[in-house]
């Protein structure tokens, strides 16, 4: 399945930092990649934590400059599309991480693939999801 817009879950970007060949063959092969303020929230404040903060932001406002990149706000429409996923994955009794619902509920509302490594989401139905494995 060729791949129009992916949607990169935090996980990904750090994967894709630390050259993960799937995350970076499947990145170069789009014409879009979103990214969540969600997403964009959990790696400045991982970085803000880290010993590199100053060089892993840059390298986050380099990445975010390509044409291709474009950052998607949280809206009326993702709460509605939270809400549908948290009712399904409480009703099938598998709840995920609360930042990852509003992620995977941006990915709905964008109809864009969300790019991952973490297992949880492949509970979602509502979504495509392009699993990686970490390594």
């Amino acid at each position: 399945m060729a791949l129009k817009t992916v949607l990169l879950d935090t996980s990904a970007y750090s994967a894709f930092k630390r050259g993960h060949p799937q995350v970076i063959e499947t990145l170069q092969n789009v014409s879009s990649i979103l990214l969540s303020a969600i997403v964009l929230g959990e790696l400045v404040a991982g970085f803000d934590v880290g010993r590199y903060a100053e060089k892993n932001r840059q390298e986050l406002v380099e990445f975010e400059q390509s044409p291709r990149v474009k950052t998607v706000s949280i809206t009326q429409a993702t709460a509605e599309r939270y809400a549908y996923i948290y009712a399904f994955l409480r009703s099938i009794g598998r709840p995920i991480p609360t930042n990852d619902l509003w992620i995977a509920a941006s990915a709905m509302e964008y109809g864009a693939a969300l790019l991952t490594t973490d297992n949880h989401f492949l509970d979602l139905p509502q979504i495509i999801v392009v699993h990686v494995e970490n390594h």
